[in-house]
């Protein structure tokens, strides 16, 4: 089984962070603010799948999740351009 670790952006530029092991079921949930939902996307809006890296261990996606999450904004969205030299010096 695969674990995603992946991140979202809201039409409020706001980002989410999350793992998941079914990324197309967790996008979903997102989208349908099911009560699967995070009380993040039911709060923010729409979103958009924006970054995504796969996992062969739920404890390797939990520590990427944890890892994103401490970042500066200015990291994330270098992650998320896939701005590799910006990164570096981050």
């Amino acid at each position: 089984m695969k674990y995603s670790v992946y991140i979202l952006r809201f039409l409020n530029n706001s980002l989410y962070i999350g793992q998941t092991n079914n990324l197309d079921q967790r996008i979903r949930d997102h989208h349908s603010k099911t009560s699967r939902a995070s009380k993040f996307s039911k709060e923010n809006g729409e979103c958009k799948l924006v970054y995504s890296e796969d996992y062969p261990t739920l404890l390797e996606a939990m520590k990427r999740e944890k890892q994103l999450k401490g970042w500066t904004r200015v990291k994330k969205e270098a992650l998320i351009k896939r701005d590799l030299e910006k990164l570096k010096k981050l």
